[in-house]
């Protein structure tokens, strides 16, 4: 893969665009060396530390990107989304901060704490249905009809462009990088990744981390097309679904991602009380997709540097409890 590709080059001027327009907006979160899951797996592994995002995700840069992207006239007519967890939030906490009305759509059984943190910014909070999917069908003809922009968690160039100012941090943080690990749920956080730091480096792996009980992704680009699967529960709520007909993701998921790792509900808790136990973090399920993979492929690594993006910080007492009492780290 060349780096006069010009599918790279348009995805790495995009990136730099995302990174100038909103620099001033976010911040350059820490890559932190893990000595741990370095003499593990006999290479050096460095954490790429989302979780300290604003907001406490990754979610935000795509976000940013994208309000800050729009005409003055589309600001004025009005945003709307439809999620229920990080981007909801990014979504929410920047429009607010802004100055720009925005609307969030949730389906009606939208867990009551969720609902109670969305409330503390200025935006307004409709319930539709008990369906993500419809909700978020509803809400994107919603703000068709009355001329307002609808931000998606994933499918849109400009979030996929601010998602990939990570690799643009990444390339100024760590000289060589042989290989990232990022969770994969829609794809916009590692299309963006991929689409950077491919431009010049073909020789970078992009392995795509799901949990076996959504591997969505995994299984559109294995079938080569987008497919509907029952998605069963899963500690990653963060990266469970599915994936939108026709999104921009599932193409460049099936040429830039190397390889895909699925884990279990069991190795997704032990990553989660891993990062606790060794590194003092608290992380999401999808935060914990990247740990719990290099784990399982580590010895393919070894003398290698290798990034492992920890997504978010959103994690339920109630999961939490899960994982310490659970956890085969054996917190308690």
């Amino acid at each position: 893969m060349s780096a006069q590709n010009p599918d790279y080059l348009d995805s790495a001027q995009e990136a730099l665009a995302a990174e100038h327009r909103i620099r001033k907006h976010i911040r350059k979160t820490p890559l932190e060396y893990s000595p741990y899951l370095s003499r593990l797996g006999n290479c050096r592994v460095y954490l790429k530390l989302e979780n300290f995002q604003v907001t406490g995700s990754f979610k935000y840069r795509g976000v940013v990107s994208h309000i800050l992207s729009l005409s003055q006239d589309e600001k004025e007519r009005g945003i709307v989304t439809a999620s229920t967890g990080n981007h909801a939030t990014a979504f929410a906490y920047f429009s607010d901060q802004v100055g720009i009305e925005g609307t969030v759509y949730l389906p009606e059984n939208t867990d009551e704490v969720k609902l109670e943190a969305l409330r503390w910014y200025d935006v307004e909070l409709k319930l539709h249905e008990t369906d993500c999917v419809r909700t978020e069908v509803f809400a994107r003809e919603t703000a068709r009809r009355y001329g307002q922009v609808y931000i998606p968690p994933y499918n849109h160039p400009k979030i996929i462009a601010g998602q990939a100012t990570i690799a643009v941090e990444l390339e100024r943080q760590l000289e060589n990088i042989d290989a990232v690990f990022a969770p994969i749920g829609g794809g916009g956080l590692i299309s963006g990744i991929a689409g950077y730091l491919k431009r010049s480096e073909a020789s970078v792996e992009i392995i795509g981390c799901q949990p076996k009980n959504s591997p969505v992704m995994y299984e559109s680009v294995r079938q080569g097309k987008i497919v509907n699967m029952e998605s069963l529960p899963t500690l990653s709520d963060g990266t469970a679904g599915g994936i939108e007909e026709g999104s921009l993701t599932f193409d460049i998921c099936r040429r830039h991602v190397d390889d895909y790792v699925l884990v279990s509900e069991d190795e997704i808790k032990d990553a989660i009380a891993l990062m606790i136990e060794k590194h003092c973090l608290l992380i999401e399920g999808a935060a914990a997709l990247p740990v719990a993979s290099f784990v399982k492929l580590k010895d393919r690594f070894a003398e290698k540097n290798v990034v492992l993006v920890v997504s978010g910080n959103k994690i339920s007492l109630d999961k939490l409890r899960t994982v310490i009492c659970t956890s085969r780290q054996n917190l308690l």
